[in-house]
């Protein structure tokens, strides 16, 4: 039986927006039913097919890591982080392959009924960036982090995702009009929706594509970033790795 690739998303956000509601939802593709605290991280897992449609299409595990939000567990939340940060601050083309992890991509997520959550998102972001292990080395400030580290298709790919959509008209009415600062800021595309309904991810839907366009990406900065070369012509006539195990 042939080796189905991996890949890592971190998934991030204040506690009770509802990580592990979308978490399922996405995995599962039905809403949980009764959702509890995150303590420490919860994984859930996919499979995504990458390209599809396409003469590049192939299947990969998509892992979700959803890390619990309570500021209790801030000083423990380091060791989901540092494979995710090391990414960011390694040279691709200078390190052989054997010493990535898999952890390309991140998915922030925050509450529309609540605007604190979103705002706390660039914090959320700096931790994540700022957690590779050397505490010492890295400032201390949750918002020391730079946008354009994020901007074009060589960086880390995020997805800022809004929940409780169906909540969100009665306390905010125009909170569908714009993106979020820390989506334009970075680049990322947004998602919308209510976690308790499985239409919010109906195949073909606005957030459906969005969803696979950054998993896809998630996918193609793992394992087809050798240059565009080898990205741009069929699987069968791609070269071999540069560097082996």
């Amino acid at each position: 039986m042939a080796t189905i690739d991996k890949v890592r998303v971190i998934v991030v956000g204040d506690s009770g927006v509802g990580k592990s509601s979308l978490t399922h939802l996405i995995c599962h593709n039905q809403p949980i039913k009764n959702p509890s605290w995150t303590i420490g991280c919860s994984v859930e897992v996919m499979l995504h097919e990458y390209k599809e449609g396409t003469p590049y299409q192939k299947t990969y595990f998509v892992e979700l890591w959803d890390i619990g939000g309570s500021s209790s567990h801030r000083n423990t939340r380091s060791v989901f982080y540092q494979p995710t940060h090391g990414l960011c601050a390694i040279l691709w083309d200078f390190i052989p392959l054997k010493f990535y992890d898999y952890t390309v991509g991140i998915i922030l997520v925050h509450d529309l009924t609540n605007r604190k959550s979103q705002q706390n998102l660039t914090k959320w972001l700096a931790e994540v960036l700022n957690k590779d292990g050397n505490s010492k080395s890295r400032p201390s400030s949750f918002d020391s982090y730079d946008p354009e580290q994020f901007v074009g298709s060589t960086q880390i790919p995020i997805l800022v995702i809004g929940t409780k959509l169906d909540l969100a008209a009665e306390v905010r009415p125009n909170v569908t009009r714009r993106c979020s600062p820390i989506a334009e800021e970075c680049g990322a595309d947004e998602i919308l929706l209510d976690c308790h309904q499985v239409k919010s991810l109906a195949p073909g839907s606005g957030t459906s594509v969005k969803l696979t366009r950054f998993f896809d990406k998630v996918i193609e900065r793992r394992y087809h970033r050798q240059g565009e070369r080898l990205s741009s012509c069929p699987p069968e006539r791609r070269r071999p790795k540069l560097y082996t195990d």
